[in-house]
């Protein structure tokens, strides 16, 4: 998959940066209008059950850019930055929000059979992102709180496993940890398919 790379390295490359600004718009614009008239995006724009009145047929896209509060938002969007910048400069920008974008909806997918209350979040998208990049840079160095190094693929390994035991164990902690596992599969099957089709075939 190396002939996807970009040309020229950027800490903040565009797609990234696009992904950045959309989500903190639509933070600021959802804290605005809730304080100042009322009105709770939330309510149009979240992931609802299939079941629910509120239930819309944009909101498997749109409930990735919403947050539940300043600790939400900030957590997915450092991350995927840390993350997603590298990815994008390997990938490039097109196949990369494809990618974003595919592992969001698989997390989204996620919750709509196994939630029974509405989701925000770009974590399932944001997982995808952390799996592709310990798939891709598996030894790679990570520091877990800025001081311990873990390599790229043990950190990824080990998220998985703590999303599983906290998605059987503490089901009622309000966490899709499904859809985040689900964000995470979704991307193991784009990056089995791409490197499927990027393998070279022999004709007779």
């Amino acid at each position: 998959m190396e002939q996807y790379s970009p040309q020229q390295f950027r800490l903040l490359p565009k797609g990234v940066k696009h992904l950045l600004i959309i989500n903190v718009l639509a933070f600021l614009l959802t804290y605005v209008l809730a304080s100042t008239r009322g009105l709770y995006l939330d309510n149009l724009l979240a992931l609802y059950p299939v079941s629910s009145p509120y239930f819309r047929w944009w909101q498997p896209l749109t409930y990735m850019f919403m947050h539940a509060n300043f600790d939400h938002i900030l957590f997915n969007m450092f991350a995927l930055w840390m993350f997603g910048y590298v990815l994008e400069n390997y990938w490039g920008t097109k196949r990369f929000v494809t990618y974003y974008l595919l592992c969001g909806l698989g997390a989204g997918l996620a919750c709509m059979l196994l939630m029974n209350a509405p989701t925000v979040g770009a974590s399932g998208a944001v997982y995808g992102i952390l799996l592709a990049f310990g798939m891709m840079f598996p030894e790679q160095r990570i520091y877990l709180y800025f001081l311990v190094p873990i390599k790229a693929k043990w950190f990824v390994i080990g998220y998985g496993l703590i999303e599983l035991f906290d998605g059987i164990f503490l089901s009622h902690d309000g966490v899709a940890h499904f859809a985040h596992l689900a964000g995470m599969l979704t991307g193991l099957l784009i990056i089995l398919y791409w490197r499927y089709r990027a393998r070279p075939r022999w004709k007779q």
